[in-house]
This record gives structure tokens, sequence and C-alpha cells, in this order.
């Protein structure tokens, strides 16, 4: 299925080829971490995965447009390191259209933060700049202030998943002006990609203590397995 118009792609810089790589999750996924099941089971099938099941995130559910492979990576890479802007509104699309089971019911939608002295340096929020748009298209209020990173952790990146959740466990906290604005509301947490969670199981236990009715995740792409049980 397409999952765009030819114009987006071109507004966007991609090549045919370089569409054409990109992997798109479609239904049946997993409603707690949005990984893609191989089979459809059918009416009987369950909605989540073993680990989900066994093991809820701290977010309710989970949806991501695509899977994080080196096509995806590339293209996200451009948008976040590059500077490449006009990704923001074609992710969002793709989020639109992944995410609706989520954005029909949120009331907010808010981006993963980054810490300030990143943003100085990179000069955007790469989540905030997808989620602006995306708020916009669904007619949601968009809450880019809410939540903050309080502290400068390190890059997620090399680390174990005990590793990526202790680098995070602290690191988010909500404003007493996002505490009002979150309160008794079910809201959609808005990210650039999906490994372990920890980062986004980070942002919505601290939205979750504030008050927060419930929180969903979108992100524009997650790795491809999905979670598995501690043996």
């Amino acid at each position: 299925m397409a999952h765009d118009a030819p114009e987006a792609m071109g507004a966007a810089g991609l090549s045919a080829d370089a569409w054409s790589r990109v992997v798109f999750l479609e239904d049946p996924v997993c409603d707690g971490c949005g990984a893609g099941f191989e089979h459809d089971g059918g009416a009987f099938a369950q909605p989540r995965c073993a680990a989900c099941t066994a093991q809820p995130h701290a977010f309710a559910r989970a949806r991501a447009a695509c899977v994080y492979d080196d096509a995806s990576r590339a293209l996200i890479l451009r948008f976040k390191h590059g500077d490449q802007q006009q990704f923001a509104p074609l992710f969002a699309r793709w989020l639109e259209r992944a995410a609706a089971p989520l954005t029909a019911d949120c009331d907010a939608v808010l981006p993963v933060p980054l810490h300030g002295l990143r943003l100085l340096s990179r000069r955007f929020n790469q989540a905030a700049e997808i989620a602006r748009p995306l708020a916009r298209a669904v007619d949601r209020e968009f809450l880019p202030d809410a939540l903050v990173r309080r502290t400068r952790t390190d890059s997620q990146g090399g680390k174990s998943a005990r590793g990526r959740r202790l680098n995070v466990r602290s690191a988010f906290a909500v404003t007493p002006a996002g505490a009002r604005a979150v309160h008794g509301r079910r809201l959609l947490l808005v990210d650039d990609v999906l490994t372990t969670g920890a980062t986004a199981e980070a942002c919505a236990r601290a939205l979750l203590a504030a008050g927060a009715r419930a929180v969903d995740l979108a992100v524009v792409a997650r790795v491809r397995t999905a979670r598995t049980l501690p043996t």
C-alpha cells in the first residue's frame, strides 16, 4: 500500500529506490510495543506479544511507522543530524497513519524532550518537530514543554537493555505547568526510534506520576523484533 503521495516523497528529497527500501509496519502488530507479528492469528489472536503480556511497559500502547534498519536509519539520521527538516512533516504523516488508533484516543501530543545543552548543539528537537505537525493534523493539543529532560544522559547507543534503563531512570520530569496540562488526560508521546523502550518508559513513568491518565507511544521506526522475556 502506498504510504504517501509521490509529491511528498519528492519534497523530502527521496528517490524511488530509497522509498522502496523502507519496510513499513502493517497490522497485525503487538498492541503493547508495536512489533510486527509474523502471522495473522485471526479473530482469536492475542493482541500482545508474550513479553508485553507478562511485563507490560509503563506506556499503555505503542505504534511504529516502519522497521528500524539500514534504510530507515539513513533517513532518520539525515533528519536528526543532517538538519534536513523536510523529513519532519513526512514522518508526521507516516505516524498519522500508523498511530491512528492512538491519536483517536489521545487528548494531547508531546515529544520526548532533549536536554537543554543537547538542544543548543543540535538546534532542534527532532521528536518535537515530528510531534507538532502530527498534533495539528489530528487536531490535538501540542504540549512541547510539559516534560523536560533534567539530566544530560549518555548516549543510549551500545548500552544493554539494563544499561539503557539505568541511564535514563531519573532523567525526566514534568514541570509544574506541565502537571496541570497532563493531569487526568491520555497522552501520546512521540519519538523517532524505539529500541528497548527505556527512554519512553522513563518518560511515561514521569507523566503518570504527574497525574496523566495513560500514555501511549508513537515512533517513526522500531527495531524489527518483539521484546523477549528475561531468562
